[in-house]
């Protein structure tokens, strides 16, 4: 048993972080060093109802609930204790979305989460209103769109937020929203570290004729960045949390932040000119800008880490899945032959046979689009590998192909950011499962966006993780510093990790690549047409 663990816990002075993923919620338990010394998950999975995808009021306490009962059997198993008081909390969730209440704390309409894309109308008005890139997600054309739709329950709205925002204000009391979540509801002014106020009043013109009760900025949570306070975890709230009824209220809780925030704290990625990637069944790119762009992008969204700054983010629908399929019949292959399979055994061969091929993966192209795409346009996707009779088709070629493929869509939207906005960037850390052979996704990634590549042992830890160092933020910042400065010299302490460097080979090779991908991309839409 660790003694200093068992004492952290039971002098009230661990910091318990709770993320709500897409399919899974996980709380971690960190100590005074920020090293997590317990954890609890719960698997959920969204459900399609009514042509929308949500997740109801009661699977989101359910799973909040049972997430922090398996974190309790697991600090009782490892230390024979119980959680009775904490340092401080932190909620972290998928971001954008919509979740509205009337004045009596009711859900007007289920919550609507990221992944509808219902509102291409709303998006596409508001981007050219407000000249500014919003994408079909925020919490901002969901709004919209239901006013467009003319939808009865709009003007009963009292509360709008997400699902961090949600859950935070049923634990404190507390309206309020982390910059850089609430930055995916609707557009943040870096300045102010606030909802732009040119585009709260263009919007608040824009419905002025419905004639509502009230305003943009009477229903959005009040903004607030890292270490500010964002209230207490109520009597109320501890019972929500623990059932048992073991936790006492009065703990400090940080204000809520989004999974792409807590992503940037749980790789070191929240200073100017630092970036990560994660990447797993879906990858998005977050690079933190020194300035805006010159112009707003339909391939990127703009958001702001959990302290303010100003991040480009390329978000891409698919990464992995297609490449896990192929993997998966390499594994069906072995079994017929009557070998014994090691997964980790199989994509480790594969992945490491596949830096043996051609820098361009010998003319092979494969799509890995299992769902649409926005960032090249596509609404639904056709997985499909597309080769000539000249090429060079063989195992390493191929497996190198859905390599760059998991990153094709990922090196489009950079390369905007690169090459056409020339940002420049000290830094950018993977993360996720394309990582996990050592040295291969980390490598194909640098070719991709001719960069170096580092991976920390630290990124498997997730955005559980995250959401708890910004709770110690809250808490354990005596000296004030800055959240960068904060990661860099509390947690972090120097570790960069692992880095790897393209060669001017394979940053050639994947280039090429990206060309013929982008060539043979009608191929794609003839597809969907084509196949149902």
């Amino acid at each position: 048993m660790n003694l200093n663990a068992k004492s952290t816990i039971d002098s009230g002075k661990a910091i318990l972080g709770i993320e709500f993923g897409s399919t899974r919620i996980k709380a971690v338990l960190i100590d005074e060093n920020n090293k997590p010394i317990a954890q609890g998950s719960h698997t959920w999975e969204n459900q399609l109802v009514d042509g929308l995808w949500t997740y109801s009021v009661e699977a989101i306490w359910y799973g909040l609930q049972d997430c922090y009962a398996d974190l309790r059997a697991n600090v009782k198993e490892l230390y024979d204790t119980e959680i009775e008081t904490l340092a401080a909390i932190g909620i972290s969730a998928m971001m954008h979305g919509y979740m509205a209440f009337n004045e009596k704390e009711e859900i007007l309409v289920p919550f609507r989460t990221w992944r509808n894309t219902n509102t291409g109308k709303a998006a596409a008005e508001l981007s050219e209103l407000f000249v500014y890139n919003i994408p079909l997600r925020w919490s901002i054309s969901h709004l919209y769109q239901a006013i467009l739709d003319h939808e009865e329950h709009v003007k009963d709205i009292n509360f709008l937020t997400t699902l961090a925002g949600f859950i935070h204000w049923q634990i404190t009391g507390k309206r309020v929203l982390g910059v850089g979540d609430a930055s995916g509801m609707i557009p943040v002014d870096p300045e102010t570290k606030t909802y732009s106020a040119e585009m709260v009043q263009k919007f608040d013109q824009l419905i002025a004729p419905q004639k509502f009760n009230w305003k943009l900025l009477d229903i959005l949570p009040e903004v607030l960045v890292a270490g500010e306070n964002a209230g207490f975890l109520t009597p109320e709230g501890a019972k929500r949390l623990d059932v048992s009824g073991h936790l006492k209220p009065g703990i400090p809780v940080c204000p809520p932040e989004g999974d792409a925030g807590t992503g940037m704290v749980a790789t070191n990625a929240v200073k100017q000119r630092t970036g990560n990637v994660s990447a797993g069944t879906s990858s998005f790119s977050m690079i933190v800008l020194e300035k805006d762009l010159s112009k707003p992008y339909e391939m990127i969204d703009m958001v702001t880490t959990p302290d303010g700054s100003l991040v480009a983010m390329v978000h891409c629908n698919n990464c992995t899945s297609d490449l896990n399929a192929w993997v998966n019949l390499f594994k069906e292959y072995q079994e017929l032959l009557g070998i014994p399979v090691d997964m980790n055994e199989v994509y480790g061969k594969l992945y490491n046979h596949a830096l043996k091929g051609n820098a361009d993966c010998g003319g092979l192209i494969a799509y890995n689009y299992i769902s649409g795409e926005p960032v090249v346009g596509l609404a639904e996707g056709r997985p499909m590998f597309i080769r000539s009779a000249n090429d060079k088709f063989n195992l390493a070629n191929f497996m190198r192909s859905h390599l760059h493929a998991s990153i094709g869509v990922l090196k489009i939207g950079n390369d905007i950011l690169f090459n056409e906005e020339k940002i420049k960037v000290d830094r950018i850390t993977g993360h996720g499962g394309l990582f996990k052979t050592q040295g291969v996704g980390q490598r194909i990634l640098a070719a991709a966006l001719n960069s170096p590549i580092s991976v920390m042992e630290t990124a498997g830890e997730g955005g559980a993780w995250g959401i708890a160092l910004l709770a110690a933020y809250l808490v354990n910042n005596p000296e004030q510093a800055s959240l960068a400065d904060y990661l860099e010299e509390k947690v972090f302490a120097g570790e960069a990790g692992v880095e790897i460097s393209p060669t001017a080979e394979e940053v050639a090779g994947f280039n090429a690549y990206i060309e013929n991908y982008k060539a043979t991309l009608p191929i794609e839409e003839i597809a969907v047409k084509c196949k149902k």
